[in-house]
């Protein structure tokens, strides 16, 4: 099969495609026939080799964290509804063996695959599990009660825009941040108030509220100079640690608000949590957006686009 992959770690221009074996789905597992797979930051790291992804002898790496397609080949014991034929996504960890989701069938245990939400191309549907399972995590982490108010940064983006819409869901008011341009964006995803991005966000932020908001998802990773915007006792959920993490935890801490580090992989495998957001796309509470669409021998371009930022909704590779 055909995959893309690269041989040495570096810019867009290493990514190449590579022919690679073409799996088969084993006792528990399901293989996917993958129609789209997205570019998103992580994939970057890993082309670039700052995560710990290495190549194993004269094996190339295979990036890619969400895949959507049709199942084609059903492992024995699998007791799941998923069947031949069946239009799903799925959550891929590129640290296995088998690599990641830029290929044309990945082969996935049953547990990390769920129908596609209905009516959704592949490419929409391809957009939802990382994205959205990274929200998922860092809202489930934050356990707020209704009516809460919860400020996130970053609302404009892929997992900031997943948060406002499941924080709306969830009952809370919502305060997010957006340029200019993105204004009615982050509006139309729900949020209650919008304010100005960039320096000064966090008092922006606590201009809206008496104490200061009860939690923060920092989609943007702006880090400790959010801590203000937060009332003593409050949270604070990340999706990437800062630049020195022990002066991020120190200032936390000084402030009484605790940090809560969102990792996406903690929900590997928890077709509850995927099945959930399906069943919001469904009900018509979440948004799936594609910026623009990629042939495979295009992806470095995908890498490019995504690299000089301002991207609005997710870039993803068609088979």
């Amino acid at each position: 099969m055909k995959a893309i992959g690269l041989l040495r770690h570096g810019g867009p221009e290493v990514l190449e495609i590579v022919e690679r074996p073409t799996p088969h789905a084993g006792p528990g597992e399901v293989r996917i026939r993958v129609r789209a797979a997205t570019v998103n930051p992580a994939d970057t790291l890993i082309r670039a080799g700052i995560t710990p992804i290495r190549q194993r002898g004269t094996e190339p790496v295979i990036p890619g964290l969400e895949v959507a397609g049709t199942i084609d080949e059903v492992g024995p014991g699998v007791d799941s509804h998923l069947a031949v034929g069946d239009r799903v996504m799925a959550m891929v960890n590129p640290t296995r063996p088998a690599g990641g989701g830029y290929a044309e069938w990945v082969v996935l245990p049953e547990a990390w695959v769920v129908p596609a939400p209905s009516g959704a191309s592949h490419a929409e549907a391809a957009t939802l599990p990382m994205n959205g399972l990274t929200a998922l995590h860092a809202l489930d982490q934050l356990r707020l009660p209704e009516g809460s108010t919860l400020a996130v940064t970053g609302a404009a983006g892929a997992v900031g825009g997943y948060a406002v819409q499941l924080a709306k869901a969830a009952g809370h008011r919502v305060l997010a941040d957006a340029a200019p341009p993105d204004a009615d964006l982050v509006a139309s995803l729900g949020a209650d108030h919008t304010v100005a991005r960039g320096p000064g966000v966090a008092d922006r932020f606590r201009a809206l509220t008496a104490d200061g908001v009860d939690g923060a998802v920092d989609a943007a990773v702006i880090g400790a100079p959010l801590l203000t915007a937060i009332r003593r006792g409050g949270f604070l959920t990340y999706v990437r640690g800062a630049a020195d993490q022990s002066a991020f935890e120190r200032a936390a801490a000084t402030r009484g608000v605790t940090l809560i580090y969102a990792y996406v992989h903690h929900y590997d495998g928890r077709r509850d949590k995927l099945d959930l957001l399906r069943r919001l796309v469904d009900d018509g509470r979440l948004d799936l957006r594609v910026a623009a669409t990629f042939a495979p021998e295009h992806a470095a371009q995908a890498h490019r686009l995504l690299a000089a930022g301002g991207v609005r909704g997710r870039l993803v590779i068609q088979w």
